[in-house]
């Protein structure tokens, strides 16, 4: 009885440690780094009545009452002003905004920007111009700029030693499907321009890899899930693995 007790303390621990992000520092930047199976990935803009869920807390609730466990939030692409994302959305299989090629200033119309989508033949960042996939039923979509990388290479527009440093988030896949998300941590003592934050997702395996927003961006997890973010367009969450009953 007591070996198991402490075989399921261990196991509960480990647990524990999994469901939090990986901290790694890259030319001087810490980055808060999560990854995740796509299957387990979701971007969430409105309820079912159509109400834009905006913040984190509302988010959980929406997921929690759809049986899943929310496991990580972070906010989504780009949106304009009352929470409308600027581009492409898709949740649920269901497309509640078109894709966005029009020009425009910021960063979300420095070309080529991109989209993050998860299909039934699982996640991938791709160039804006290019969606959607052809073959593939798009599950959630959601579209924002600059492309970081594109086939492994750097944005063009990028400049190694721009001081423009600013809290960033992105998204990138790994060749082996895995979903990368990074975030600078505010607390850094130094952050990320958009040419070093595209040299974390190439180190960390990805060819393409997608901003998402800047200084307004937040990552919650644990504890911190349901406490009072900022408010945005969409939401990405990563939920647990749902396990069917033997």
């Amino acid at each position: 009885m007591i070996a198991a007790r402490i075989s399921l303390a261990f196991l509960t621990a480990a647990l524990c440690c999994a469901a939090a992000p990986e901290t790694i520092v890259k030319d001087g930047v810490r980055f808060f780094v999560w990854k995740a199976k796509a299957e387990d990935v979701r971007i969430v803009w409105k309820d079912p009545g159509g109400k834009q869920l905006r913040d984190f807390p509302a988010t959980k609730a929406y997921l929690e009452g759809k049986g899943e466990k929310p496991l990580m939030l972070m906010n989504g692409g780009i949106f304009e002003p009352g929470g409308v994302p600027s581009g492409v959305m898709v949740q649920e299989g269901k497309q509640l905004l078109p894709l966005n090629l029009s020009d425009g200033k910021g960063n979300f119309f420095l070309k080529p920007n991109g989209v993050f989508l998860i299909s039934e033949k699982g996640a991938r960042v791709m160039v804006a111009g290019k969606y959607p996939p052809k073959g593939e039923k798009i599950l959630y979509a959601v579209q924002s700029g600059p492309m970081l990388l594109e086939d492994g290479k750097t944005h063009p527009a990028f400049n190694a030693g721009s001081k423009s440093r600013l809290l960033r988030n992105g998204v990138g896949v790994a060749k082996d499907g895995t979903v990368i998300f990074a975030i600078s941590d505010g607390k850094s003592d130094k952050w990320p321009n958009l040419h070093g934050f595209a040299d974390l997702f190439r180190s960390l395996g990805c060819e393409n890899a997608l901003f998402l927003d800047g200084d307004i961006s937040q990552m919650r997890f644990g504890e911190n899930l349901g406490k009072q973010s900022n408010q945005f367009g969409s939401v990405i969450a990563v939920v647990e693995e749902v396990k069917s009953a033997e």
